[in-house]
């Protein structure tokens, strides 16, 4: 098969009219797949979605149509898994090669073909038509379509909408790496995911540097955030972290002292590293005593075990587990009760440490954050205020602390008051690439 063949949806009638049930159907599915792949390198936009159109959606809505359109004949012996999952895997090898060769626009048209074709079951069609018509139909009421349309979407549109959509980053993290997803969809979900946190990251940097000069346009750069002009005040204060003992130093001094830990001492030192220097020490008593009781449980048949790069790694996906969502379905305790009672920055800063011993916990992480985000979007914005505080902060501290992007804070006036608290207001915050020192 070759691109100048013309269309598979003329050759695989030829294929598959013989004896149609007994065809392998990962066969005639890799067959798919390897003429999507070609002509997507070979064929212009318009050409691939005329075969694309001919293939799966041409001849459903014609009630002059007596005959099955032939990719559909693959399926039909009670496969609309399979139909659905091959469906899938060619957007996806579609939309793959389109991102990567900067030609985003026809995803939309590509979507759009979904939107124009008529689904309507009608007694007066073949039996089989309404079947495939059905299955076309709920693929379009899935999830799975509703992520492809991310793909369509422009980056300020993924943001409008339903107040989830603000936190889509995280929700492609999870598709990434869901081994259940194509390939395609899994690169194509990681590069997404990229593009929006380089975007969000020169966003804050540009806000930043424009909101702290009267001579800059207040409108050119907007506030990637939801916090409101309160926000340059957080991060003037999370920037104030630095010098000796900031959050990166003692997390290399808690990396070097446990080396030799077993799994018990351990546990014991990550919980004194993630709760020191935390504010309001007397509140977070009990949330501390309840996290290390439920660390303390967790691999007790190992606690005599040297700690190594593995034990270590779990342990920090369980902390991660711990303060977020345990179970997979619901918020954990300590998510609830730290968040309820204010302490959105409190349980921000003690992930961050997490992250900073692990990094290689940073996707973990961020997959939790994705289950609480479906978890929580089934409720009103109203609702979930303290959730979207939470993310907010997350955000703006994980995009200072784990980015290519260095913060400082400067004081640029002297202090007249002799108040003892900082003022936050005499300072100004700078933000420059960080030099990559391995080069």
């Amino acid at each position: 098969m070759t691109a100048n063949s013309l269309s598979i949806s003329q050759e695989y009638p030829l294929y598959i009219t013989s004896n149609f049930r007994q065809i392998n159907v990962q066969f005639a599915q890799e067959e798919v797949y390897s003429f999507f792949i070609q002509i997507v390198h070979t064929m212009s936009p318009d050409e691939v979605l005329r075969e694309f159109k001919a293939l799966f959606l041409d001849g459903l809505d014609s009630q002059f149509c007596y005959s099955i359109p032939g990719i559909y004949k693959i399926f039909l012996d009670d496969k609309e898994d399979d139909f659905h999952n091959t469906l899938k895997r060619c957007i996806y090898i579609i939309i793959n090669n389109w991102k990567t060769n900067r030609k985003e626009k026809y995803i939309q048209k590509l979507v759009n073909l979904f939107v124009i074709v008529d689904l309507e079951l009608k007694p007066n069609y073949l039996p089989a038509i309404n079947i495939c018509k059905s299955w076309l139909h709920n693929f379009i009421n899935s999830k799975d379509y509703q992520e492809i349309n991310l793909f369509a979407a422009k980056y300020d549109e993924l943001s409008k909408g339903h107040w989830a959509n603000r936190y889509t980053s995280y929700l492609l993290v999870a598709q990434s790496v869901n081994d259940n997803n194509p390939k395609e969809q899994q690169e194509a979900t990681r590069k997404l995911y990229r593009q929006i946190k380089e975007k969000f990251k020169f966003e804050l940097a540009m806000y930043i540097a424009r909101s702290q000069s009267a001579a800059s346009s207040t409108t050119r750069y907007k506030n990637p955030s939801v916090l409101g002009d309160n926000v340059l005040h957080l991060i003037k204060a999370i920037v104030l972290k630095k010098g000796m003992f900031s959050h990166e130093n003692i997390a290399n001094i808690f990396i070097k002292q446990t080396q030799e830990q077993t799994l018990e001492e351990f546990k014991k030192s990550i919980e004194k590293y993630l709760f020191f220097s935390v504010d309001n020490q007397e509140l977070v008593k009990t949330l501390r005593q309840q996290f290390a009781e439920t660390l303390s449980l967790w691999k007790k048949d190992y606690n005599q075990e040297v700690i190594t790069k593995e034990l270590f790694l779990r342990t920090c996906n369980r902390v991660i587990d711990c303060l977020t969502i345990e179970n997979g379905k619901e918020p954990s305790l300590l998510f609830i009760l730290l968040l309820s009672q204010g302490h959105s920055f409190t349980l921000v800063i003690i992930l961050l440490k997490t992250i900073l011993i692990c990094r290689n916990s940073r996707r973990h992480l961020e997959i939790k954050i994705a289950h609480l985000i479906r978890y929580y979007e089934k409720f009103p914005e109203d609702e979930c205020k303290w959730v979207i505080n939470f993310m907010e902060i997350f955000n703006i501290t994980f995009a200072i602390y784990t980015e290519n992007v260095e913060y400082n804070l400067i004081k640029m006036e002297e202090e007249q008051s002799s108040n003892p608290h900082l003022n936050l207001d005499a300072y100004r915050v700078f933000s420059q690439m960080k030099v990559d020192k391995q080069k």
